[in-house]
Formats: C-alpha cells, sequence, structure tokens
C-alpha cells in the first residue's frame, strides 16, 4: 500500500481546529483508505451510506450518533444531506467526544450543504490521486500515462489501468451522476467531456462548445460546472490587471487526471501519447495539477494577451508573484514570452517545468526544473 502521509498531516491539521473535516474528492481516489488510515490512531465508527445495513443504522441519526465517542466517519456523505444540520447540533453539545470525518465527491450541493449548516465548525481537505511525493519522482513518467486513480496507476498492464479507467467513466456517468440529482443524458455528457478532452489546455470558448453540440451557451456552461464540481475539469481563471495590453479573460481548462484524459482520447501507451497532437498539452496539464497539488493554494491564474504573450501558470504568494511555464522539450530554452511576462506581471521568478533530469539556469529570472524535482521545490521556497 502507498502511503500518503501529506494527506494524512492535512486532516490532522483540521482536527486541531475543528470538531469535524470533510474530506472531498472524486470517487475511487482513495477517501475511504485514507479515513481507515486516521482511524487506526484512534477508537473509531464506520457508517458507509452506499451499504444498505449502514442506512437502515442511521434512520434515526439522533439515537445513532448522540452516544458515539472517537472519530466517526461517514462515508459518502451526500447521499444523506440531513445529516448535516443534526451534526451542527451534536459538534455544539459541551459532552460531545466524537469528531466526525465526512467523506464525499466535492459536488457543489456537498460543499454548500456542509458549509451552510457546519460554518465555523468544519475544515475541508481535497484529496486528489495519487502525487509525485507518493509514488515516487522516480516514477513521474507512469504517474502521468496512468494517472494519478490508485486502481489505475497500480494495475498490473498498461490493458488493465485503460479498463479500469474505462469503467470508471462510464459508472461516474451512469451511476454517480445521477445520483447528485442532475438528469442528463450519460452519452450527452460523456461527448461533451470528450470534447474537453480534445480542447485541454485551451481558452474556454462556450459558442463552440453550444455549437457542436447543438445546445446553448448557458448548457454548456452548466456541463461545465457539474464536471468542474466533481473534480473531473479544472477551470483555471485567467489573470488580468491595468496594463498597456489587451488581456484574454476567458479561463482555460483541464481534464485534471491525465489517465482519464489519455482514455477519453483512446491513449493506452506511452507510444501512444508521445504520437498525438494533445502531448504538449497532456504533460502541461500533468505538471500543472501536480504542482497545484503541492502548493496547495486556489491563488492560481493563467495570463495571455492578445498580442501572443502568456503565462502557463501565475501563483501569488503573499505579496510576491512567481511564473510556471511547462514544456514537453529535452531541453527548453527562453522565449520572448517570458520576459513579457517578467516583465509586465512583475515575477520574482519564472520556472519552466520539464521532464528531463537536470535543473539550470536560463536568465537571471528563469529556470528550467525537471518535473521529479517539483517536490524539493516547494519544500525549498514556500513550506
Amino acid at each position: 500500500m502507498i502511503q500518503r502521509p501529506h494527506a494524512l498531516n492535512r486532516v490532522f491539521t483540521v482536527f486541531k481546529v475543528h470538531p469535524a473535516a470533510a474530506l472531498l474528492g472524486p470517487r475511487q481516489c482513495g477517501k475511504t483508505t485514507l479515513a481507515r488510515m486516521i482511524a487506526e490512531h484512534e477508537h473509531s465508527t464506520f457508517f458507509d451510506l452506499e451499504n444498505p445495513v449502514d442506512v437502515r443504522r442511521l434512520s434515526v441519526p439522533m439515537r445513532a450518533l448522540e452516544g458515539l465517542s472517537g472519530l466517526v466517519v461517514v462515508d459518502e456523505v451526500q447521499r444523506q444531506p440531513s445529516l448535516f444540520e443534526l451534526l451542527r447540533v451534536l459538534v455544539d453539545r459541551p459532552q460531545n467526544e466524537a469528531r466526525f470525518l465526512l467523506l464525499g465527491s466535492a459536488s457543489p450541493r456537498l460543499v454548500k450543504d456542509v458549509s451552510e449548516s457546519l460554518a465555523g465548525r468544519i475544515g475541508f481537505v481535497e484529496l486528489s490521486g495519487f502525487d509525485l511525493r507518493e509514488v515516487g519522482p522516480e516514477n513521474h513518467e507512469s504517474l502521468w500515462i496512468r494517472g494519478g486513480f490508485p486502481k489505475s496507476f497500480l494495475a498490473s498492464n498498461d490493458s488493465t489501468t485503460m479498463i479500469w479507467r474505462e469503467d470508471f467513466i462510464r459508472t461516474f456517468l451512469e451511476r454517480d451522476i445521477p445520483q447528485f440529482g442532475i438528469t442528463i443524458p450519460a452519452e450527452t455528457l460523456r461527448r461533451f467531456w470528450t470534447m474537453i478532452a480534445h480542447y485541454h489546455g485551451q481558452v474556454w470558448n462556450a459558442a463552440e462548445f453550444a455549437r457542436s453540440l447543438g445546445t446553448s451557451e448557458n448548457t454548456v456552461r452548466r456541463y461545465l460546472d457539474i464536471l468542474a464540481g466533481t473534480c473531473m475539469v479544472r477551470i483555471l481563471p485567467s489573470w488580468f490587471e491595468n496594463i498597456s495590453k489587451r488581456q484574454v479573460k476567458a479561463p482555460k481548462i483541464y481534464i485534471r487526471d491525465s489517465g482519464i484524459l489519455h482514455t477519453l482520447l483512446q491513449l493506452q501507451t506511452r507510444a501512444d501519447v508521445q504520437g498525438h497532437p494533445k502531448l504538449g498539452a497532456s504533460w502541461e496539464g500533468f505538471a500543472l495539477e501536480q504542482l497545484l497539488t503541492l502548493l496547495e493554494t486556489r491563488d492560481i491564474y493563467f495570463w495571455a494577451t492578445h498580442s501572443g504573450a502568456e503565462l502557463d501558470l501565475l501563483v501569488m504568494i503573499g505579496s510576491k508573484r512567481f511564473g510556471f511555464e511547462f514544456k514537453y522539450s529535452d531541453a527548453p530554452g527562453q522565449t520572448r514570452s517570458m520576459f513579457v511576462a517578467i516583465q509586465d506581471l512583475k515575477l520574482e521568478h519564472l520556472w519552466v517545468v520539464y521532464p528531463g533530469n537536470q535543473e539550470y539556469v536560463l536568465e537571471e529570472k528563469i529556470s528550467a526544473i525537471p518535473v521529479s524535482s517539483l517536490p524539493i521545490l516547494i519544500e525549498k521556497f514556500w513550506k
């Protein structure tokens, strides 16, 4: 079993402040396994709302929960949103001896209900698939090709991992989405998802998607929000400020898991990925997700001007700005766009992330860094 100490520490940190923690993330990303790791440290009680026995145990929730102590885990909590109001009553009681760990798919409805009912009493931890720290930087290529979902990454061969991802996509569309009260036909949402895969790493254009699907811009925006709210798609907002250049204001869109991206594009092996036109965009999305997992910040943007200058990722740390470019190249060099970004955005430094193994300086404020060295970089500069 691959250990996940950083995710464990984030949950323990939340419990130092709040009596409840919400562990949010897509299905099959390892939330239940992580909860069992946490439960090893103390007395615990589990409820799985996909288990009919546990559903019956919680049919009278006050009776089932009010006398418990230690860690109480409620898995798939979005299936019973009425629990949130009850949990607020329980955690506010002076005699409460329990801490509550709520597991669920990160949907807008789930976050909204928890935020309203348990405001000031709960902290949030977002869990994705495996990251570079967990699998080891030396395995970054397998992580890129297969993606971070544990059963996909750990599969015995390329055929098995592809079959798992195909089944995951089908189950997500046919079973998980309807559980959120969403009544979009599975084939329609799959078509839209596949279109996003072909648009991966590009600026969102609602009109183009609407024309392709024969529907309205509001409808395709709703589809996008659904996939973003369930951690399948990342919407990376643009940064714009008062400078003398016309800047792009629409966001960029990415499939968050590179393995799911490759499955939607029908790419099974490393050779398939390397021979596809989306090779560079696939690498960009993978490196971007790894970096954001390590940084644990929401203050992130991309930047572009209508004259052609752009920056793949702008990160704000306090009052300082840092830039990142992602290049699938053996030895990336500096570009004019990088110098424009440094000057216009007043960057402290810009890193070019690439799949090699040597870190080197390009200019005074520009460095090339292997993706495998990102954990070391983050520890050095931001931890």
